[in-house]
């Protein structure tokens, strides 16, 4: 053990049922047991200790076109105040990251603004510099569009099978936006689950996985009903949705645009039965996706999908360990454990060598305050539920989120493996 450490968590009570000390020096994990001297100690009895989550798929927007809706300051703080500590962005901004130029000038806004740790995905498009992004740092490739959603068009089969085979020799990660779309007048709830159906989803699944490549490290994003899934488990890894498990049709007006989102919100039944996967889901992430109120306020057919999440994603969840329906170890498996294992990065943890991010939550829920979030969407789809926010997020070692504060400490940028 360190003589002296930058911050030491004492009385931390860790999922096995052990109480321990937690000494955390430059960043990492360095002793886990009794504690010797640190600069800052904070007493964690009585309290939740949890590893810092991985949120990884995100929307960040930002840039000139879309700082209205978000930018990479308000969505990282977001995300440390739901206990989140690094986040994956998506490619599907303005302008779309399709090459080694635009990934940098999209990592260069991220590194100047970004309050937590982050990576940056890379798009999959036609003309897309592939080779390019991967060796620039690109977490991953996607989320690559099978069909269209928000910012972003379908890619065309055939450029798809050539970009996996592309990717399969990179030994990068390819994370899959798989639904079909039907053609219709998308004018509520009800006709955008039609257009966007079950049966589609798990058709695009299963036409994804018959064309990739056998050694394609291959990954589902927010995958919206048990059949889906249950093609997906044991074969690939997938991701579902807060949204997906929590929210249905039913809770909503038919014309309530702030229900739209890719995938739909399905109907009750779909929801419930989804559920019935919660132990062989891989990752819970948020599909963070910020937009105003005033375009979310549009008509229904005119109005964005999207929800944003990423600050009550963990806090809605933890409610539920609360309530004892969920184990707090498979949250934070599917939150912490998982994307660093599918990533292939280190992620945080009790144990010496693991990352140094915490954030300790209080033993009682609140009701969620729209009022009381920090994404500049403000607003939320989960107000008047149970969720347990943290009272303060540690990175690196340092806290960087106390009681409604926040310090701008040392977030790291956590590149791909292609990294030059």
């Amino acid at each position: 053990m360190p003589e002296y450490c930058d911050l030491i968590l004492k009385n931390v009570s860790t999922p096995a049922g052990l109480v321990r000390d937690i000494s955390i020096k430059n960043g990492l994990v360095a002793h886990s047991g009794s504690s010797g001297r640190a600069e800052r100690t904070i007493d964690c009895k009585g309290l939740y200790c949890l590893p810092g989550a991985i949120d990884m798929h995100v929307h960040m927007r930002g840039g000139k076109e879309q700082s209205s809706k978000e930018t990479w300051k308000t969505g990282t703080m977001s995300a440390l105040a739901g206990g989140v500590t690094h986040v994956v962005d998506q490619p599907n901004c303005i302008p779309a990251i399709k090459d080694a130029s635009t990934f940098e000038s999209r990592l260069k806004e991220a590194k100047s603004q970004a309050y937590c740790n982050f990576s940056i995905n890379a798009g999959v498009m036609k003309g897309a510099d592939l080779s390019g992004m991967h060796r620039a740092g690109a977490m991953a490739f996607g989320e690559i569009f099978a069909a269209p959603s928000s910012y972003g068009e379908g890619v065309p089969p055939e450029y798809l099978r050539s970009a996996f085979l592309e990717i399969e020799k990179s030994g990068c990660l390819a994370t899959v936006h798989a639904e079909t779309v039907l053609e219709g007048t998308d004018d509520s709830l009800d006709a955008h689950n039609c257009l966007r159906p079950v049966s589609g989803e798990a058709e695009a699944v299963s036409n994804i996985m018959e064309m990739a490549p056998d050694d394609l490290r291959l990954h589902f994003c927010h995958l919206s009903s048990f059949e889906s899934a249950d093609l997906v488990s044991g074969r690939h890894t997938f991701e579902v949705m807060p949204h997906h498990l929590l929210l249905s049709t039913d809770m909503f007006d038919a014309k309530d645009t702030f229900a739209r989102v890719n995938p739909p919100v399905r109907d009750d039944a779909t929801r419930k039965k989804l559920w019935r996967m919660w132990d062989k889901i891989d990752v819970l992430a948020s599909d963070h996706a910020p937009h105003t109120v005033s375009e979310k306020s549009a008509d229904f057919s005119s109005a964005p999908s999207g929800i944003p999440g990423v600050e009550t994603m963990v806090p809605l969840f933890l409610a539920l360990v609360y309530q004892k329906k969920i184990s707090l170890e498979s949250l934070i498996a599917k939150t912490t454990i998982n994307p660093a294992r599918i990533l292939h990065i280190n992620c945080a943890g009790y144990e010496p060598g693991m990352r140094g991010d915490f954030a300790i939550y209080p033993k009682r829920s609140e009701k969620v305050d729209p009022g009381r979030l920090h994404s500049l969407a403000g607003w939320t789809p989960y107000g008047g539920m149970e969720g347990v926010f943290p009272d303060k997020t540690i990175l690196r070692g340092e806290v960087v989120y106390s009681d409604g504060d926040f310090l701008k400490g040392s977030p790291e940028w956590i590149p791909g493996e292609g990294y030059i």
